[in-house]
Parts: structure tokens; sequence; C-alpha cells
């Protein structure tokens, strides 16, 4: 098929890769403006633009993909079928009645659950303990189209935000060369999503890391797993911002007096334990502000936290 391919980071990359690989001819990728990055200034181009420029595919990069000469632009290109993913921008119904198979996304999601930006990491948030990906065909609404096909994966207690989206990203490339033959010949049945069921998710934002030991530990180590690598979680140490990479949950069921939440109440030689609402959180890494990231074993041999140390 003839594909125009729509995608931003990473994610989408691993799909456009894919689909290449697979002998779909690409006729154009979509990508947002490259933008500035750091104190210098200098533009930065998109994952999915690297990939198109290492392949030879024409480059298109609207700042608003809804205006009359950007739709204009797609209608040259005479393609199949629209495959979208993290791009970034809503498609107009003009532009997803376009291609003669519509427009399909790759959401890393079991849509209809966690529409929206930012599911693989709220997934994590929300203790799950399985995700996946959906192929879908699009419509006007956020992520409401009808389910064309899915494939799910566990959520180990370990799972990061970042390993988690690299799975997805994988699993998402796979899916879609697995779907798109059969959107050819007509073998996907269109499955309506269950409104009933519909939840959202918005975007990830640096507030969402602040660490409440007032709840459970369960709760405080799925945020510290779920925001990592970005844009992380945090508490502050003798008013300096101090990041937690990874921690354990122990005596998950046990509560204290609320005097003595947020407190650390045992250090290891590699943990530190804070009382939470309910149980203790065992963290074994840390970044201190102005600092790098490093083990509690290496904070500990130049930081001072002892028994009793208030975080927050």
């Amino acid at each position: 098929m003839k594909i125009v391919f729509m995608g931003t980071p990473d994610f989408a990359r691993s799909a456009l890769e894919k689909i290449i690989e697979a002998g779909h001819e690409v006729v154009l990728v979509v990508t947002q403006p490259d933008k500035p990055k750091g104190r210098s200034g200098q533009l930065q181009v998109s994952e999915v633009k690297e990939c198109a420029l290492l392949h030879n595919i024409p480059v298109f990069q609207p700042v608003r993909i809804k205006l009359p000469e950007n739709v204009a632009e797609l209608k040259k290109y005479d393609a199949d079928i629209f495959v979208v993913a993290a791009f970034g921008q809503i498609l107009s119904q003009e532009i997803l009645d376009m291609p003669r198979f519509g427009c399909v996304n790759i959401h890393a999601s079991l849509l209809p659950k966690y529409r929206g930006a930012a599911p693989i990491q709220q997934a994590i948030i929300d203790g799950l303990k399985e995700t996946g990906v959906t192929i879908m065909q699009m419509a006007a609404g956020m992520d409401t189209g009808d389910i064309l096909i899915q494939k799910t994966i566990p959520i180990s207690d370990e799972e990061t935000g970042g390993g988690l989206f690299d799975k997805l990203s994988v699993l998402g490339a796979e899916l879609i060369v697995e779907a798109l033959p059969k959107i050819e010949r007509g073998e996907l049945t269109p499955v309506p999503q269950d409104e009933a069921e519909a939840t959202k998710c918005g975007k990830l934002s640096k507030d969402m890391g602040k660490i409440d030991f007032s709840k459970d530990a369960v709760t405080i180590n799925n945020l510290v797993r779920g925001l990592n690598p970005w844009p992380s979680a945090y508490t502050y140490l003798n008013g300096k911002s101090f990041k937690i990479w990874k921690a354990l949950v122990e005596n998950a069921s046990e509560g204290k007096g609320s005097e003595t939440i947020g407190t650390v109440v045992e250090v290891g030689k590699e943990y530190i334990s804070v009382q939470t609402g309910e149980g203790l959180l065992k963290i074994t890494e840390v970044q201190l502000e102005g600092k790098k990231r490093m083990s509690v074993k290496d904070f500990l041999l130049g930081g001072k936290i002892t028994v009793g140390t208030k975080l927050g």
C-alpha cells in the first residue's frame, strides 16, 4: 500500500522503520516542525524526520495540519492509508476521509481505557498489571475510533515508564505491520469502543512528580516507577529537590501515626526507609538537586541522612 506516515517521537520511529522494512511504500512522512533545543537554540529534528531522511522519504512539517494549503499538500500523494503514531496534532474530518482505507492510529493502551496523551506512564502509576497496544480506525474524537486489533503485555512490579515505553514501541511497530495487509484484504472487523468503559489520561507535567508521603507506599512507588525517566518523582531534603529514582515497598499493609509520615525510620548501607501513610518506602536510588543520579549507597558516602530526617 501507499502510505503517508504521521508521527514525531521515538515511539513513532519504531513503527516507521518496521513499515519500511516490511516493504510498504511510504510516500510521505509528516512530523512536527523542528524545535530549538537548549541554550544554543539549535534546531532539533524529530526522531521520525531523522528516520525519513535516512530512507530518502519526503518530509512535510506543517505547524497546523488542518489548514487548507496543508490538506491540499496531503492530497497530492494519493495514499491508500495514513498511519498515525504520536503525531501531536488533531486531524480534521477532511483528512480522516482522504485515503481509501482511512487513517489508523497506533495507541499505547488497551482502548477504550487510557485515551489521551500519556497512557504508558499512567498505566504504571495506576498499578495496572497489564496494558498493550491498539490499532484503531481514527475518528473525530480523541482516541474514540473503532478498534481493529489489540495485543496485551504484562506490567511487572519493577517496570518503569521508560522501560514500558520501549516495549510498547516495539509491540506497536509489530502490530501495525501485522494489521496493514489485513486492512487491505478486509480481514479486520472494526469494533466500536464501549463508551461506558472509557477512561482518559492527560499530559505529563513536572508537578505530577511531587510525592505525598501521606499516601500508601505502593501508590508512591507506582508514581516513582511511572514517572521514570520523565518527569520523575521528587520530594525535598533540607530545602533542595530530592528525586527518587528507584524504591521498594516494605510492610505495605502497616500504617503509622501521622506525625511520622515522610520521616526516615531506617538507614541501611544501600537504602533509606521512609514512613508513608501505609507501609515503608525503601529508597535505593536518588538524585539531590545539583548532583548526579546515584545509588543510595553512593549518596550516603557524601550526604547525610539520619533516622528522623524529614522529607518533603
